[in-house]
């Protein structure tokens, strides 16, 4: 599998350690004596020796293997300056090729989420979505992007349910996910250049190299690709650039470690390198993708209810820029990005009622490199702050452009008195089963418990210590199945409620309206400090996961491994998946080697402990994808700890050393 050359990744690549200490700081390297090759951005392995991500060399964590449940034996990887973490292994390599030249985190981005379009079309790409927060450590100050799709100008509240409102009441075909109507006006592009624009160093033009290069000479198919082909075949065979893509001449799935090209999406990086994100919202690339969403036919002529999605939709969307969301966390700030994300109100107010209890003394048990064993009683009060969270969650957070927050900002769910009048709800001896939303003394609101699908997260720390942590998403795998250019489009309108009022007839508030975003659970999140003065301190720690509707829980569980358990960035993002959405279902991730998950989980006592406290536990495999940068200290000196998670086909890579 020659593949050196199909990753001739700006000639550096990063480091990725594979080495050092679980829970002591790190011992400085020894000075070297003589020169020393430079071998920031490959993998270290803890002898010493180096491999460049796609060299098929041994210890190559771009070698493609069937997707697994759980990759035991990761350690915390250790850099100077400078640190990329990501769930696939090309695209933190160029992401690290970035920062070796001496670009920002914004610079590093646009490569990282470049290469994830291609290698983890899945998930991500330039026809999908998402939400970045960026930390610039020369203001100190935190800044919230929202790239999130919009539904069309045309769109009604009924766009989801009926083909047309007056005279086809049928919903649409073969699915509303499968038809042009889950399609969002796609953020990505001019989220990524938005965030570049106001805090990259190098030139826009010279970031999509790597992928570009990666698109032409071809990348192996990785496990989770491979089986994202297979489960959705029949979906994607409808659509002809699918089909011609992903499927071999005699219409089998390719498979795993098939070299895969595109030189469709190499040109559509082509054009966005040198026309800005203007390439996708007008012009060629533009007429395609309204073409597409308006697609009326499958391939094997079975009908596809068109969307609405116009030019002008395309050409007037712009990425926004928000106030992020933030409270004080025992001795920290911890902020996330606000609606129309959920997903940081919810974690806050998760963490914001967890701040009640003493979770300090229910760390896990048997603490070891994938995190210990976590006790009954710190999965009862974690598990039961996220049903609160959750409750108030599905009923009042929309896009605020459309639909306020109680009392106007996210403060009236978050202060610390209505926090703590939810946290005496809980009970230590027994689960509330489904939580009951807080009454905010807004205007009436139905509820929406819909729940999201698919997604992908990186993090970025550069030189500067400017941070990114970003999520995006095309929503379920493989999105709406439809393709142009060498890209998925999204399937995110479906993160609507089609239904636009409940049972009562009471408005929800995540209905579909023209122009809306539809809600998401993406959380990209930061931690901090809390200065002398109780203002916002020293950055601490950059977080995020993929996982639809149970990032907040995912994105909850590493924060409290960190700031209550006092695990590292890998143990926190190989922790056990634990927690609950807003119903009696407690999720104890059975893929986790610490989780005894035979007899459905009736020898293991963590599970019969929380059933013993009235929990419906489910032991189903999770696929969090937890990607954490954290700061911390190596012989006096500070320096960045990552870790990935053992869940998906990450790598940290940085300018690494064993400590």
């Amino acid at each position: 599998m020659a593949l050196a050359t199909a990753i001739a990744i700006a000639s550096t690549l990063l480091i990725a350690s594979c080495g050092g200490s679980d829970d002591k700081p790190a011992t400085p390297p020894t000075t070297p004596t003589t020169p020393q090759a430079d071998t920031s951005c490959q993998v270290l392995a803890n002898d010493g020796s180096t491999v460049v991500v796609g060299s098929s060399q041994p210890g190559d964590p771009s070698l493609p293997e069937p997707a697994s449940g759980y990759r035991t034996g990761l350690k915390p990887v250790y850099a100077k300056t400078y640190m990329v973490s990501s769930s696939n292994a090309y695209a933190s390599a160029a992401g690290c090729a970035v920062l070796k030249k001496g670009g920002s985190a914004a610079d590093a981005a646009v490569a990282v989420q470049s290469v994830l379009g291609l290698t983890v079309p899945e998930a991500t790409g330039m026809g999908s979505g998402g939400f970045m927060l960026y930390y610039d450590a020369r203001t100190r100050a935190v800044q919230a992007y929202d790239g999130r799709e919009s539904a069309p100008a045309a769109a009604t509240e009924n766009y989801l349910r009926y083909i047309d409102d007056a005279t086809n009441t049928n919903p649409p075909v073969p699915s509303a996910r499968a038809s042009g109507r889950s399609i969002g006006t796609v953020g990505i592009p001019r989220l990524i250049e938005r965030v570049q624009k106001e805090h990259g160093k190098l030139a826009w033009k010279d970031l999509f190299g790597d992928a570009i290069t990666l698109a032409t000479n071809g990348f192996p198919i990785g496990g989770r690709l491979a089986a994202a082909i297979q489960s959705n075949a029949t979906s994607l065979r409808r659509d002809p650039e699918a089909l011609a893509y992903f499927f071999n001449a005699d219409s089998t799935p390719k498979a795993l470690g098939t070299v895969l090209k595109n030189p469709a999406y190499a040109n559509t990086l082509t054009q966005m390198a040198a026309n800005g994100a203007n390439a996708i919202y007008t012009g060629q690339i533009a007429s395609d993708i309204i073409a597409k969403i308006g697609t009326t036919a499958a391939t094997d002529g079975s009908p596809i209810t068109a969307g609405k999605t116009t030019l002008a939709d395309l050409a007037n969307y712009q990425a926004k820029q928000r106030d992020p969301v933030c409270i004080t966390y025992r001795a920290y700030w911890i902020c996330g990005a606000p609606p129309p994300t959920s997903g940081g109100i919810t974690v806050l107010s998760a963490m914001g009622i967890l701040e009640s209890f003493d979770l300090a003394a229910l760390k896990p048990t048997a603490i070891d490199g994938e995190g210990g064993k976590p006790t009954v009683l710190g999965v009862h009060f974690v598990s039961e702050a996220e049903r609160l969270a959750y409750a108030d969650r599905d009923k009042y957070v929309a896009d605020t452009d459309f639909v306020p927050l109680p009392g106007g900002s996210a403060n009236t769910m978050l202060n610390k008195p209505y926090l703590a009048s939810r946290a005496a709800l809980i009970s230590p001896t027994v689960s509330m089963g489904t939580a009951t939303a807080g009454n905010l003394g807004s205007v009436p609101l139905g509820v929406a418990s819909l729940i999201e699908h698919g997604t992908n997260q990186f993090t970025i720390v550069d030189a500067d210590g400017s941070v990114v942590s970003a999520t995006t998403s095309v929503e379920s795998s493989m999105g709406s199945f439809h393709m142009t250019n060498g890209f998925l489009l999204n399937n995110q309108l479906t993160d609507f409620s089609a239904q636009p009022t409940d049972s009562g007839g009471v408005p929800v508030a995540n209905r579909v309206q023209p122009g809306k975003r539809p809600r998401s659970s993406m959380a990209p999140t930061m931690v901090f400090r809390q200065a002398a003065d109780g203002s916002i301190g020293d950055f601490l720690m950059a977080t995020g996961s993929p996982g639809g509707g149970t990032i907040p829980q995912y994105v909850v569980k590493t924060l409290v491994g960190v700031l209550d358990w006092g695990l590292n960035a890998q143990q926190s993002s190989g922790l056990v998946d634990f927690g609950a959405s807003n119903n009696p279902s407690t999720t104890v991730g059975g893929e986790h080697p610490n989780i005894d998950a035979t007899n459905n989980g009736g020898n293991d006592p963590l599970v019969t402990g929380l059933r013993a406290l009235g929990h419906t536990v489910s032991i189903s495999a999770q696929s969090s994808g937890v990607n954490t940068v954290l700061r911390s200290q190596s012989g006096g000196a500070a320096v960045w700890m990552g870790g990935t998670d053992p869940r998906r086909e990450g790598v940290v890579l940085g300018d690494t050393f064993n400590p």
